[in-house]
C-alpha cells in the first residue's frame, strides 16, 4: 500500500515525486510509501528546448530534463519507488484506499497524484467523468483538464501540471507538482501548512 502515488513523469509529477521524496527525514513522512508511474513517452518535454527557466543552462533539450530528474530521483531519495514502461488504465475506490491498475499491475494507495499531459488522448476509467475542456487554451485544440478545486479532484485525488488547468511552461506545470506535494505533506502534518527546503549548514 503506497501512502502516495504518482501518475505521469513529466515537469509535475517529477517535481511532485522529488518534493514528496525529501521529506523523508521529517517526524510525519519518514515512513510514508511513495511511489511514481513514469510513462514519459507521451511528455512534452519530448521536444522541448529550454531558454528561458531558472536554473536550467540555455540550449537543455527536454529529454535531458527527463533523464536527469529520474537520475535526481534514484540518487537522492532511492525510497521513491520508480515504476516505469507501464501506463495507468482505470482508478477506483475511495480516499485511503484506491487501486490503479496499469497495462502490467495494479497497485494500491492512499493518495493519488494525476500529472499527465492534457491532450484530448487521456483516457483512465474512473477518471474520465472529470475530463472537462482546458480553461487556459484555444478551443481548437481540443485540449483537456480534471475538474478540480485548487488541484483536488475529489478527496484522495489531486492532479498537478497542464491536467490540472495551467498552461504549458515549464516552471508553471513543476510549480503546480511542488504545490500539490506541499499540500499532500501538509496533510501529513496533521493540517498544519509545511514545505521543505534544504539549507546550507
Amino acid at each position: 500500500m503506497y501512502d502516495a502515488l504518482v501518475i505521469g513523469g513529466g515537469a509535475a509529477g517529477m517535481q511532485c515525486a522529488l518534493v514528496l521524496g525529501s521529506a523523508h527525514k521529517t517526524l510525519y513522512a519518514k515512513d510514508k510509501k511513495i511511489g511514481i508511474v513514469i510513462h514519459q513517452k507521451a511528455s512534452q518535454l519530448q521536444s522541448a528546448l529550454f531558454n528561458n527557466v531558472l536554473g536550467i543552462a540555455p540550449g537543455t533539450v527536454g529529454m535531458e530534463v527527463l533523464k536527469s530528474g529520474k537520475k535526481q530521483l534514484t540518487t537522492l531519495y532511492p525510497h521513491v519507488d520508480q515504476i516505469e514502461k507501464e501506463k495507468v488504465t482505470a482508478v477506483s475506490g475511495t480516499t485511503g484506499n484506491f487501486t490503479i491498475k496499469t497495462n502490467k499491475n495494479s497497485y494500491s494507495t492512499k493518495l493519488i497524484v494525476v500529472a499527465l499531459g492534457y491532450t484530448n488522448f487521456f483516457n483512465i476509467e474512473g477518471l474520465n467523468k472529470y475530463l472537462e475542456p482546458h480553461r487556459l487554451s484555444l478551443a481548437e485544440k481540443e485540449r483537456v483538464q480534471l475538474k478540480n478545486t485548487d488541484h483536488l479532484v475529489k478527496e484522495g485525488i489531486y492532479v498537478a501540471g497542464t491536467l490540472a488547468g495551467w498552461r504549458s511552461q515549464f516552471s508553471i506545470a513543476s510549480g503546480s507538482g511542488a504545490q500539490v506535494a506541499t499540500d499532500i505533506l501538509t496533510l501529513w502534518n496533521d493540517g498544519k501548512h509545511t514545505k521543505v527546503h534544504d539549507k546550507l549548514e
